[in-house]
């Protein structure tokens, strides 16, 4: 959620429930609806202490996910340089062929699977390149030690590599299910509805007010934080971008140059294949 959006939900919200609050308060006795404000306020801070809990367990949670699709996605830029360079070290005969299609692996994981994540999916679909590594390795004849080493190595780094595009993809989807949203939105309303019987008659209404909207504000901004942690690649604060992919693509563009590899790249600027 953008950062507009997100001010304009709170005002909206905070404009409905502070006119609320005012209604009420016309008709509402002089010091508030409850007797006893001492016991009404043991219990309100039951309530609230509750929905702080329980969005606070929450938000850990979600920050957990949040992190480990952010770390998933760093790692995974970091075996891509590392498998250019392990390509370097396999048979003439597939060492351009695999440095590019490493190449074309995180183009297309920057221009199309970054873009399927922003739209929440992306996490039961294959990378394409993935297969054509996987099947330009099946032509790897590894013979000195260098060779062989490599070959192993490769084989190493690709699981280092399938990992962390299983924890990037992690949080595409979010993990937040519906019901839980359901509770937190109920809690919330109850909060809200027993902020109403504070209505009081003797008090000023900007005071009123202040009461209502101030306890909206908190609501409202802790419900965005934990939209925005259980939708990581959203448009908005805090959205994990490909930063480390667009990285460790310009790190390879230096590499060819430096290394003078001289084979062609068989993608696009955005990774898709095209024809030899």
């Amino acid at each position: 959620m953008s950062l507009l959006w997100t001010i304009l939900i709170l005002v909206v919200v905070n404009l409905a429930t502070i006119t609320a609050m005012l209604l009420v308060r016309r008709r509402a006795p002089e010091g508030s609806y409850f007797k006893d404000g001492d016991r009404a306020s043991g219990v309100f801070g039951v309530l609230a202490g509750g929905f702080a809990i329980f969005a606070g367990f929450i938000i850990f949670l979600a920050f957990t996910t949040y992190d480990q699709s952010r770390s998933g996605g760093e790692a995974e830029a970091l075996t891509v340089v590392q498998q250019f360079e392990t390509a370097q070290l396999l048979p003439p005969a597939v060492r351009d062929r695999m440095a590019g299609e490493v190449v074309c692996y995180g183009r297309s994981v920057v221009h199309q699977e970054w873009p399927q994540m922003e739209d929440g999916k992306g996490g039961d679909t294959i990378n394409p390149w993935s297969v054509a590594l996987f099947q330009s390795l099946n032509l790897v004849n590894p013979k000195s030690a260098t060779e062989q080493a490599a070959y192993s190595k490769w084989l190493d780094q690709t699981s280092d590599r399938e990992e962390g595009r299983r924890d990037r993809l992690h949080g595409a989807e979010g993990i937040i299910p519906t019901s839980i949203w359901l509770v937190l939105v109920l809690i919330a309303g109850v909060v809200f509805a027993y902020m109403l019987f504070f209505a009081d008659s003797g008090e000023g209404a900007v005071s009123q007010a202040m009461l209502m909207g101030s306890a909206t504000t908190v609501i409202v901004l802790t419900l965005a934080a934990i939209n925005a942690l259980d939708n990581p690649y959203r448009e908005g604060l805090g959205q994990i971008k490909p930063v480390a992919m667009e990285r460790s693509l310009r790190l390879l563009d230096s590499a060819r140059a430096i290394l003078n590899v001289s084979g062609p790249v068989p993608c696009d600027a955005r990774g898709a294949r095209v024809s030899s």
